[in-house]
């Protein structure tokens, strides 16, 4: 099976459509098959159809169906992909099984050229239609010609070959070193491969009654029940992800389109409750109406997977489990919540940011991933400190003790990483500035290899190595470490009293995993 269409998955069991569609179309297909939620029109190019590109090295084999498959969202949107009175564009992006955010290629707006341009700038306004073709020209150099297509040297004018290289340069960058970088650390099976979205664009760059952002169904970083996340007006989705600008937090949203917020309150709610965890909802409002980008399971902070997950237990209403949120939580993001540090009051703050990720860390500045590395193998710890972080910036924050960016808010690249690797990080520093391997926050100047500290939960930047002291433990880590006791008693089983509570949360799932 090569392609399906988002309405026509229906048929396919739940717990195939990860495998072969990837999270993102196994989630748009949710979404439109299952839920009927506002969801722009498009199709998964399966991992299957992925597997056969690695034997075939050509997209001939997918030839007629892509045709078939545009032609639906042709009829789909009143859109036509290369016509130039009303151009169909469309997104190309990856989606692997197992979520890894921004470790794989996207190309927004394909269908470009100087004939469909034209119609693009008729049915809206030049600003707009220009600003759409740098986006995506630029998006398409560096991804196709740059990295994946050494023989090309400029953008086909033939919107169908423009189509087949972005969905080629998807499928190569499953081998990138970013990509090889991000599942080494997650360790996520090389076999899995990536399936492909193709969709409608949908505008949150139209004017002042449209925007884009992305929302959390609970905090990914304390895990308290709020929505929570960044909006920009006036913008697509990749100003929000790339951490390239200072987004606003979802109360703008609400001031500029309440109608739109509170349906995507609602959506919120819906999806949480169907996922059974916090979500990660990527969102577009075009001229006031809301669509619906991506639903994914949140990456968040030791603290935060453990609040969340004893909170819905606690809520009656929802569906979860004791036994599934004890299966939910790792021994190691136990073993990091139980040590979770502060810096002490007295410390002198330099900067202050956004909490993006909670923990203490001190170490030397650095001011490349390469650097960060070249450091770290001479056990030197090190803070990476970069205006913003890219998927090729992965490996140098894997070696990090923390993270500090200038610009992005708390669903930038650098935050969903550095929680889901549960890295201390602070991100939209908008006092920093970075030039020369110097780091100027406000008036205060630090070189390369000064030592600086950071505290992901306040979001706050202190001189040298601050003092440091362990938090208390909260009631909802309690509550869990409670459960696990009560557990052990219920299986009578004589687990020492001075075995640590990671041990006993690992004894507790080897026996529910064989049960």
């Amino acid at each position: 099976m090569y392609i399906v269409h988002f309405t026509d998955a229906g048929d396919i069991p739940k717990e195939e459509r990860r495998i072969l569609l990837g999270g993102k179309g196994a989630s748009l297909v949710e979404m439109s098959s299952d839920l009927g939620l506002s969801v722009p029109a498009g199709f998964v190019i399966t991992t299957e159809a992925f597997h056969r590109f690695q034997d075939d090295k050509s997209l001939l084999f997918l030839k007629d169906e892509l045709v078939q498959a545009m032609s639906e969202i042709e009829a789909s949107t009143g859109r036509f992909f290369g016509q130039i009175d009303n151009p169909l564009l469309v997104s190309v992006r990856s989606g692997a099984p197992v979520s890894m955010p921004g470790m794989m290629d996207t190309i927004l707006n394909l269908g470009l050229n100087d004939q469909t341009i034209l119609g693009l700038e008729k049915n809206s306004n030049s600003r707009f239609a220009s600003e759409c073709r740098s986006r995506f020209e630029s998006m398409f150099y560096e991804i196709v010609i740059q990295r994946n297509t050494a023989h090309l040297t400029h953008i086909p004018s033939d919107v169908w070959e423009q189509l087949h290289l972005a969905i080629e340069a998807v499928f190569h960058s499953w081998n990138s070193p970013r990509a090889k970088t991000y599942r080494e650390v997650e360790k996520i099976p090389e076999q899995f491969g990536t399936a492909v979205t193709v969709q409608a664009m949908v505008f949150g760059n139209t004017g002042k009654e449209s925007g884009t952002g992305v929302l959390f169904t609970r905090n990914p970083s304390t895990g308290s029940n709020e929505l929570f996340g960044d909006f920009l007006p006036n913008a697509q989705g990749e100003d929000v992800v790339s951490g390239s600008h200072q987004t606003l937090g979802l109360e703008e949203m609400k001031k500029n389109n309440s109608s739109a917020f509170q349906e995507l309150s609602d959506v919120a709610k819906s999806l949480e409750k169907v996922t059974t965890d916090m979500c990660d909802i990527e969102f577009t409002v075009e001229e006031k109406k809301l669509w619906i980008l991506q639903n994914r399971v949140g990456k968040r902070t030791p603290v935060a997977a453990i609040r969340i997950a004893v909170e819905m237990v606690e809520d009656l209403t929802f569906p979860l489990t004791q036994e599934q949120a004890i299966n939910r939580i790792t021994p190691d993001q136990l073993k990091a919540a139980l040590e979770m540090d502060q810096v002490s009051s007295s410390s002198e703050v330099v900067a202050k940011g956004l909490g993006a990720s909670p923990g203490v860390a001190t170490g030397k500045l650095v001011f490349s991933a390469d650097d960060a590395v070249e450091e770290s193998d001479k056990g030197i710890d090190v803070l990476l400190v970069r205006p913003e972080t890219s998927p090729a910036d992965v490996h140098g924050m894997a070696v990090s003790q923390g993270i500090i960016t200038a610009t992005g808010g708390l669903a930038s690249h650098a935050a969903v990483v550095a929680r889901g690797w549960g890295i201390p990080a602070v991100v939209g520093i908008s006092e920093l500035t970075i030039h020369d391997n110097l780091a100027t926050f406000g008036d205060v100047i630090f070189e390369a290899g000064e030592t600086v500290t950071l505290d992901g939960t306040t979001g706050e930047i202190f001189y040298g190595s601050a003092e440091i002291k362990i938090s208390q433990v909260n009631r909802t880590v309690g509550t869990f470490l409670a459960w696990l006791d009560e557990v052990l008693r219920k299986m009578q089983l004589g687990v020492a009293n001075e075995s640590s509570p990671e041990e006993k949360l690992r004894i507790i799932q080897d026996i529910y995993s064989m049960s």
